[in-house]
């Protein structure tokens, strides 16, 4: 099936509609999780952006490029200027009335049917059907250049080495000088597909990926699954192919930061379709964003099975799962521990020393979180505060950890243009 044809039959399912919750495109650690990641990582350098259009009273430009149904307008208008404090009230970093035009870009009549319905509306926001697989079309050439070039959720996967350079030096062309252009992939060397490790690292390697997410564990079977291909990258394959259309892009294309996406809850944990070792994660996550919903924490524990002869990425992974383990088994244990009639916690232990930095400030996030919420008795504290928080902390935790590398179902560099 054509990767066309692929997204068609998704988006006509129905579960690509724009819904929240356990299951579907738009679940809650897509919400939660995922876009709140790249917005972090992106806050940076589109805050930088921002300020100095500000300061020469311009506006920003933005292209999607492989827009599907336009979920880069809500993920841009999303990121915020820094982490709020408890007292203030964040505004975004992008804000409306610094968007000059947003442009969304895609091949799919299905899914830009669907972006019309969901943005259509709004004045600044229009969308143009083409493909890109040649390099940027004469559509997008002609437009005045834009400040952001922004591509989500394995866009440039559907791209081959030369493909991409093409396009990468016709952004490069295009841009105006300091513009922003954020490349996402699917990571090489995902736990998610540990049964395609074995690629060799020298040669473009094609996965034959399968929608089979989107629909329920009992309906899998008897679905009729989309397949395409997508390629999997690690950051030097990234790198490789920037410096390539540097040499013909006639400009530079300065890497700000690499990040790996969705190391622990990626699309493919759940369905094992390329490792069936997977634990199902994405669900149990799923579960702790979910309001008056109780999740079993023990399902959240991974006993990681290595690969033989792939001791650095075994070595990444176990210590990865390890920590995230030593977070869910401290939460278990301060809420055995949590006393809501005496509206304390008896002696819970310290973390160890030789612990990472990280883990144990999660810890302490969530020993205080519980300790502060725990007396509360009405509201079902548990679900509503306690769970998603410890959601967040197994986020800050592999946001922390991760090596932007391509160890995730994404990996995302980000790049500033120079002229």
């Amino acid at each position: 099936m054509t990767q066309k044809a692929a997204y068609s039959q998704a988006a006509h399912t129905g579960k690509y509609d724009k819904s929240s919750g356990l299951l579907g495109k738009y679940d809650n650690v897509r919400r939660f999780w995922e876009d709140q990641v790249t917005g972090i990582f992106l806050r940076s350098p589109l805050n930088a952006l921002v300020e100095r259009k500000r300061q020469r009273m311009e506006r920003i430009r933005i292209l999607d490029l492989g827009c599907g149904s336009g979920d880069g307008y809500d993920l841009l208008t999303g990121v915020t200027t820094k982490d709020p404090g408890i007292y203030e009230y964040i505004t975004a970093t992008l804000t409306p009335d610094m968007i000059k035009e947003y442009v969304g870009f895609d091949i799919n009549e299905d899914l830009l049917e669907q972006a019309e319905a969901y943005y259509g509306h709004l004045p600044k926001v229009r969308f143009i059907r083409g493909d890109m697989s040649g390099g940027l079309p004469d559509s997008i050439k002609d437009e005045s250049p834009f400040d952001i070039y922004f591509t989500s959720f394995g866009t440039f996967s559907h791209f081959n080495h030369s493909q991409t350079v093409k396009i990468i030096a016709d952004i490069a062309r295009h841009a105006a000088d300091g513009a922003i252009f954020m490349g996402d992939w699917l990571g090489r060397y995902s736990y998610e597909w540990q049964d395609l490790w074995d690629q060799p690292a020298n040669k473009e390697y094609f996965m034959d990926y399968r929608i089979s997410y989107i629909y329920p564990e009992e309906e899998r079977d008897k679905a009729e699954v989309a397949v395409f291909p997508l390629r999997l990258v690690s950051r030097d394959e990234v790198v490789a192919m920037t410096e390539d259309a540097e040499k013909v892009g006639d400009a530079r294309i300065n890497p700000v930061t690499f990040f790996d996406r969705s190391i622990f809850i990626g699309r493919h944990m759940d369905t094992g379709d390329y490792n069936k070792n997977c634990p199902k994660l994405r669900g149990a996550v799923n579960s702790l964003f979910e309001g008056y919903v109780r999740t079993d924490l023990e399902s959240l524990l991974v006993d990681y099975v290595p690969r033989p002869g792939f001791d650095h990425l075994n070595n990444f992974f176990e210590m990865l799962f390890m920590c995230s383990n030593t977070l869910v088994k401290h939460t278990i244990h301060v809420l055995s521990l949590c006393d809501s009639d005496t509206d304390g916690l008896k002696s819970v232990p310290d973390p160890l020393p030789f612990y990472p930095d990280p883990l144990k400030e999660a810890m302490a996030s969530m020993r205080r979180v519980i300790e502060g919420v725990g007396w509360v008795k009405w509201g079902d504290v548990r679900s509503n505060v306690i769970e998603p928080q410890l959601g967040y902390s197994l986020r800050k935790l592999e946001m922390d950890l991760q090596p932007g590398m391509g160890m995730g179902h994404g990996l995302v560099g980000t790049f500033e243009i120079q002229k």
